[in-house]
């Protein structure tokens, strides 16, 4: 947050530019992490303009391949231009594996684990690294 914020003092970016791209950063977001189905050829060409749900799931998968890829939840050409764009999960998308090791236990994902978790969470083993 600091350094985004000494971006828009050092390029003069007004109250009002910030809004807007908070507003579109945060509903892309949205959109992509939306538990959404689009039709397979809208998604194909949506994925030329913007970060699809079905795209951006691929990032989640416990494939280490698949997590590290699809890291845009905005702009799809930075995956493809660096090389991390990946079309489809090995195993589909309704048979994909999705989420982090460390929360497969249902006992441990009641309300109060999850209240907690910031205080007393093991962050686990990170594909990319420790």
């Amino acid at each position: 947050m600091g350094i985004k914020m000494i971006v828009v003092f050092l390029a003069g970016i007004s109250a009002l530019g910030v809004l807007i791209f908070e507003v579109l950063l945060n509903a892309t977001s949205l959109f992509n992490h939306g538990n959404v189905r689009l039709a397979a050829p809208i998604d194909r060409v949506l994925r030329f303009f913007v970060v699809t749900p079905e795209m951006h799931r691929v990032h989640h998968s416990v494939i280490i391949r698949e997590t590290n890829s699809n890291f845009g939840f905005n702009l799809p050409w930075w995956d493809r231009l660096f090389g991390t764009y990946r079309d489809q999960p090995a195993a589909g998308h309704l048979e994909m594996t999705i989420g982090l090791s460390q929360f497969r236990d249902p006992k441990g994902l009641t309300l109060l684990s999850l209240l907690l978790l910031p205080f007393i969470g093991k962050t686990g083993k990170y594909p990319m690294g420790p």
